[in-house]
């Protein structure tokens, strides 16, 4: 009895570091990045896909991603003990100490990069760095002195598109700044929104968001807008420059319009439940673009 005791709670702990250490590389982040660098790279190839290359690029991709979404939680563990939404992340929660992970975050960050080195090429490495660096030694640190990081943070964010298509043409034109563009200002009303529905806990951990240094919403709710509006043309060039067809063009301004007007509500009303939605369409139109995006490219 005792024995299946034993060997009843090792799958329990097992799975509590597997779930930890999972929990260190955000995978819903890593998906999300896994995904856009593989459009960029299915746009980048004109003729037949290059399969190993595509999976290749995507490995390494979501390793430095996950890499750095691990060493974001380790420089951030003071002020994520002081917030309800991440304080029982692996690091501040203790379970895991702060070594163990800042171990697992570069093991995984340089994997990354060695791998796109070694078996994509050496530009879409070097974006991996310039993403890793980014995020971790520049927009994480920033994040508790200015409420600027938002807008430098995004720019690691749009990266990983631009490490697809560098992955097949091996040079960063146009098209590459264009799903660059594209990422970049999809990002800022989300993480408007999220700043406006999380205020009380990042003013707890000592993060000066608009929200926080702004609580009327007025700032942040006229950004989101902006934003929201530079989206909708940037993300109609892919068809002038012949990445795309008529039914990513139509799909893309629909879903450009539908976002702006979630934003220009929020931006009026400057509410829980505005801010709510604007999140939920944030959410919806990235996947959504991203299927008018593969649709239109396997029809055309």
């Amino acid at each position: 009895m005792e024995v299946e005791t034993v060997v009843a709670g090792r799958p329990t702990r097992e799975s509590r570091l597997f779930s930890d250490l999972s929990t260190l590389a955000k995978p819903r982040i890593t998906t999300m990045v896994v995904l856009t660098a593989g459009m960029g790279f299915l746009l980048a190839e004109r003729g037949p896909i290059s399969f190993w290359l595509l999976v290749h690029t995507l490995i390494g991709t979501g390793l430095v991603s996950a890499g750095a979404s691990a060493l974001n939680q380790v420089l951030e563990r003071e002020r994520d003990a002081r917030m309800r939404r991440t304080v029982d992340r692996p690091v501040p929660s203790g379970r895991m100490h702060p070594d163990a992970a800042l171990l697992w975050g570069v093991t995984l960050g340089i994997a990354g990069l060695g791998y796109l080195a070694i078996r994509v090429n050496l530009l879409t490495a070097l974006l991996g760095v310039a993403a890793l660096v980014g995020y971790v030694f520049i927009y994480t640190p920033l994040k508790p002195i200015t409420s600027l990081s938002t807008i430098i943070g995004a720019v690691p964010g749009a990266i990983p598109p631009m490490m697809g298509w560098a992955a097949v043409s091996d040079k960063i034109d146009l098209p590459a700044w264009v799903l660059f563009g594209i990422l970049f200002f999809w990002q800022m009303p989300h993480f408007l929104a999220i700043a406006w529905l999380c205020r009380d806990d990042y003013r707890a951990g000592g993060f000066p968001m608009l929200t926080v240094t702004d609580p009327s919403g007025t700032q942040a709710a006229r950004q989101a807008v902006l934003y929201g509006a530079a989206l909708v043309p940037v993300s109609l060039l892919p068809t002038p420059l012949k990445l795309l067809g008529p039914v990513y063009f139509w799909a893309a301004l629909a879903l450009g319009i539908v976002y702006l007007m979630a934003s220009l509500r929020f931006g009026r009303e400057k509410s829980d439940a505005s801010a709510r939605r604007l999140m939920f369409a944030s959410i919806l139109y990235l996947p959504a673009l991203l299927g008018a995006m593969l649709i239109d490219r396997i029809l055309f």
